[in-house]
């Protein structure tokens, strides 16, 4: 049996050791080699079915697969702390909504803040709004509803699906600038609420924009709780609280749900540029847009440059509404 030339066998392994020592070790995989995954914190709905516009579009820019995990629990905390537990090699995306990033940590239950993570580009916001239902002829407008609200203290019953909720946050700020009390009726969930205040038993609720758009002529939208045009838009340009004379202390994105997407902090910098930049084209899409204006959603056009200045002002607002619900707590005992 003939042998194999040993000489050229070692040629072959002094050009592999070669390559090898000139470049420093392995040559490193282009990044990203694998599918990316998105760590949403919430149940299947229309928010995650807009992670999927944005997750598709993204995809295509960086050209690798992002798939949209959807991983609720603790109000959206179980999420961050998932991503959070895996490697900080930018194949994990956090779904950075608002109430797991800023709100949670505001009330006592996570121990981080929006400074501990590396945005990538801002996605999307929507608005909440306060409606009625049709018909009911004690008001015509939202200034008529909290004039009823004042002169009637605790008779008002509104939902904003579970309590201590951002909606609830929002709404106990608006009523406390009208000094309106009003009993917050829990639900299990939205939908219960949407129904008891079409059956009279609510005077009023939270609405998402998710729900109007499925049923437009089932309420009478009296306020959208939004000064960023698109969401006026978004509601049909019903009355927003840019149109009210009266300082709700309300700005920004902190009255409204949003998502900022994010990294670990630890996530190298080229890989963390390389995940803007993918973002960034995708969200300028107008396809992108197109999709996301039709299930009420606003994209948010902020880049990484601007997330200190836009969140920031979010957790001192945040702060004060966590007020506005103590305060509404102590009217409503004065009145029992």
């Amino acid at each position: 049996m003939p042998r194999r030339p040993i000489l050229a066998t070692g040629f072959a392994v002094a050009a592999a050791v070669t390559v090898f020592v000139a470049n420093g070790g392995p040559a490193k995989a282009e990044f990203p080699e694998r599918t990316i995954e998105n760590i949403f914190p919430w149940s299947a709905g229309v928010a995650m079915s807009v992670s999927q516009i944005i997750a598709k579009a993204m995809g295509e820019e960086i050209g690798q697969s992002i798939t949209v995990v959807s991983t609720p629990g603790a109000a959206g905390t179980k999420a961050f702390q998932t991503a959070m537990a895996r490697p900080a090699d930018g194949y994990t995306i956090i779904d950075g909504y608002v109430a797991p990033l800023v709100l949670q940590p505001v009330l006592g239950n996570a121990d981080w803040t929006y400074k501990d993570y590396k945005p990538l580009h801002a996605a999307v916001s929507n608005a909440f709004a306060i409606g009625t239902r049709v018909g009911d002829d004690r008001w015509s407008n939202f200034e008529e509803l909290m004039a009823y609200g004042k002169a009637n203290p605790g008779e008002l019953r509104y939902s904003s699906g579970s309590r201590n909720n951002l909606p609830h946050m929002v709404i106990a700020k608006v009523l406390q600038s009208y000094g309106v009390v009003a009993q917050n009726i829990p639900y299990k969930t939205d939908g219960d609420a949407r129904k008891d205040l079409k059956a009279g038993v609510l005077d009023f609720s939270f609405i998402n924009v998710g729900a109007y758009l499925a049923d437009k002529e089932g309420f009478d939208i009296q306020l959208v709780l939004s000064e960023l045009p698109g969401a006026k838009e978004s509601y049909g340009g019903a009355t927003s609280i840019t149109d009210l004379n009266i300082d709700l202390g309300l700005s920004g994105l902190a009255p409204m749900g949003w998502t900022w997407w994010l990294v670990h902090p630890d996530t190298p910098d080229e890989e963390t540029e390389i995940l803007r930049d993918a973002m960034g084209r995708a969200m300028a899409r107008e396809d992108v847009r197109e999709q996301l204006a039709k299930v009420g959603f606003v994209p948010l056009d902020k880049g990484p440059e601007d997330y200190e200045a836009v969140v920031g002002p979010v957790s001192g607002q945040l702060e004060a509404m966590g007020n506005a619900l103590a305060w509404e707590e102590e009217e409503m005992k004065k009145l029992r």
